[in-house]
């Protein structure tokens, strides 16, 4: 049955909302979840007519319209207000076009809104929508927002203090678009559905997991954002962190909202805190200099522009991380990620404990590789036979990925958290709970890090990070599973 709801873009001219979110919502209508009991409402400061916001949405659609006709259709939904978040006279303008719309469309006075701006600007709009009563109570109301969660915990602490005023944390939707991606989702079924795997997910089978969130490009247009983040809050605070709890969690009493979420919150709150002395251990920084790759030469970060000179900003980070529950106490975490690495890739590699070995001769050890992106699938690696006469233990791989035919009509991801905030399915998205427990970890490190207590290291641009990265693994008698490295360096493509 299509939804009955009214959506509300704060941030509607950006770049997000034209990219991901209007296309989503195209999806929707075409797929039938969306038809006439729906309407749009963009705000951003620039003064926009409404036949203007429609020329941007059916500008945004392009490529996915079968005809003219659908797309006016679709952008005749939407509507458009000039905005200040700190004006009281503009809410008072949203609140009472939110009630015209509401009885033109027969929205059930259902509610989402979206908040893509700075998180700054949050807290503020929060209170109005309540102080301004458009957050009325009549039918479901949610909250959308997108990371940051804060600085630190003391930032993410006052941010969901301010939201709490206004919404309960059950209508409160912390959009992690990694989570919405279909091999992250994949994952509950490889564990859950498989006894092979969900006999042996534990410290009993498992060696150690290894996390990487590999991106070749540099920090392109986010200079200034990035350089007052950095690689750990970008990606570790929020993406790693979501991975790994989908990787650690106990098996929930049912796929339902309240057990997933119970279990994920327990692998947050079972993170260990480990002393100054392993932080320093146990945890690497690093940033890229300028480099030679694959016939092209890249600058270094501190030459990039809008980049403060002589930052001290991280461009990648690696790191252990260990679980202290019963089924993961001492299996190692591993984890890395930055800029301006060889391939752009996310892949979690399961590595399983050795067996003893009768055969007198070597063999690799079992890994379970999911590919996330760019790529979708997995692929067992395991021991087989060679074909001969003499018995020579060869490594076979059990494959399996995601044609480009079915990952192109795939729902991306941004597509699938709104509909899963939409119906009110909270399962992908972060409870506060997760966010605190998160930054307890993550400001321990930051805070030794901003001290200078541990060296900054260096990478070349094309490499997949420092040598201390590779070191952290050996320390614990492992190596990284990926490292599409070398097959430049064996062709002379990377030095």
């Amino acid at each position: 049955m299509p939804a009955k709801v009214l959506f509300t873009f704060f941030g509607a001219s950006g770049d997000l909302a034209k990219r991901k979110l209007y296309p989503a919502l195209f999806r929707f209508y075409k797929s039938g979840h969306l038809a006439e009991n729906f309407a749009v409402i963009g705000t951003a400061r620039r003064p926009w007519s409404k036949s203007h916001f429609e020329e941007v949405v059916i500008d945004s659609i392009a490529d996915l319209v079968d005809n003219p006709r659908q797309a006016s259709d679709f952008a005749s939904h939407f509507y458009y207000q000039s905005h200040d978040v700190n004006d009281t006279a503009h809410y008072q303008a949203l609140k009472n076009l939110q009630d015209e719309l509401a009885d033109k469309y027969q929205t059930g006075h259902n509610k989402i809104f979206f908040l893509s701006m700075a998180p700054h600007f949050f807290g503020v709009i929060a209170k109005h929508l309540k102080s301004e009563k458009i957050v009325d109570g009549k039918g479901f109301e949610r909250l959308i927002i997108e990371k940051p969660f804060g600085t630190d915990l003391a930032s993410a602490q006052q941010l969901n203090n301010e939201l709490s005023e206004a919404f309960s944390e059950d209508q409160i939707y912390r959009i992690d678009h990694y989570l919405g991606k279909e091999m992250v989702q994949n994952i509950f079924a490889v564990r859950f559905a498989n006894p092979i795997f969900e006999q042996m997910w534990s410290r009993d089978y498992i060696d150690n997991v290894q996390i990487t969130f590999s991106e070749s490009i540099g920090v392109e247009d986010r200079a200034g954002y990035y350089d007052k983040s950095g690689a750990l809050k970008d990606m570790v605070q929020n993406h790693a962190l979501q991975l790994l709890s989908v990787l650690a969690m106990d098996k929930p009493a049912s796929f339902q909202e309240a057990d997933i979420r119970s279990e994920k919150i327990k692998v947050f709150e079972s993170l260990r805190l480990q002393d100054e002395e392993e932080l320093k251990q146990n945890f690497v920084r690093a940033q890229y200099t300028s480099g030679h790759f694959n016939g092209d030469d890249y600058i270094g970060y501190l030459d990039e522009p809008n980049i403060a000179e002589n930052s001290q900003t991280e461009t990648f980070a690696a790191g252990t991380f260990f679980v202290d529950t019963e089924r993961f106490k001492d299996v190692p975490f591993f984890f890395r990620t930055g800029k301006r690495m060889t391939e752009k890739g996310t892949r979690v590699n399961i590595v399983f404990k050795p067996t003893q070995n009768i055969f007198g001769q070597p063999f690799q050890a079992n890994v379970l590789t999911i590919y996330i992106q760019p790529t979708e699938g997995f692929t067992l690696h395991i021991n087989g036979k060679e074909v001969g006469t003499d018995f020579r233990i060869t490594p076979v791989n059990l494959q399996f990925r995601h044609s480009a035919e079915n990952i192109a009509n795939s729902p991306e991801s941004y597509e699938k958290l709104i509909f899963d905030a939409l119906n009110g399915d909270s399962i992908n998205f972060s409870h506060w709970r997760e966010v605190k427990a998160s930054w307890r970890l993550i400001d321990r490190i930051v805070q030794l890090w901003q001290s200078q207590q541990v060296p900054l290291h260096t990478y070349p641009a094309g490499t997949m990070g420092p040598q201390a990265a590779f070191d952290l693994l050996e320390k614990h008698g492992v190596s990284w599973h990926w490292h599409p490295d070398d097959w430049y360096r064996d062709r002379g493509l990377l030095k």
